[in-house]
């Protein structure tokens, strides 16, 4: 960061709940970066190990926000755990799916499914 930048955040940091958000913040990046590829986090402990601990954190946080995201990640923690431990990803059907559905929006209304084929056949 340049020296603007960071007057900014020390002068945001000096709220109690936004250095409590910002520190937040900071683990879960820790926390998901670490994840699936056999790294640890910074204290050595298992990444999905430590996110009980950081949803026991959040859910204390002055910040409504962070709470209900907590207690949303606590009511799927299975697939939270999942996530964090294994080694391959989503993306690339994600990204099929939404390169598909930008097509789609684009030929709304206008044609029907030949024009849609031909379309998903000349964008591979």
């Amino acid at each position: 960061m340049d020296e603007g930048d960071a007057a900014v955040v020390s002068r945001v940091e000096q709220d109690d709940t936004a250095c409590a958000v910002t520190g937040l913040a900071r683990r879960s990046t820790a926390l998901v970066r670490a994840a699936g590829k056999s790294k640890t986090i910074a204290d050595d402990q298992d990444a999905a190990a430590d996110i009980d601990t950081w949803i026991g954190q959040a859910r204390t946080c002055d910040a409504p926000a962070i709470a209900t995201f907590a207690s949303g990640l606590d009511a799927d923690i299975a697939a939270v755990r999942s996530t964090l431990t294994e080694p391959w990803s989503s993306g690339q059907a994600e990204g099929q799916i939404n390169r598909l559905k930008l097509i789609k929006r684009q030929c709304y209304g206008r044609a029907g499914l030949d024009l849609l084929k031909r379309r998903m056949v000349l964008a591979a």
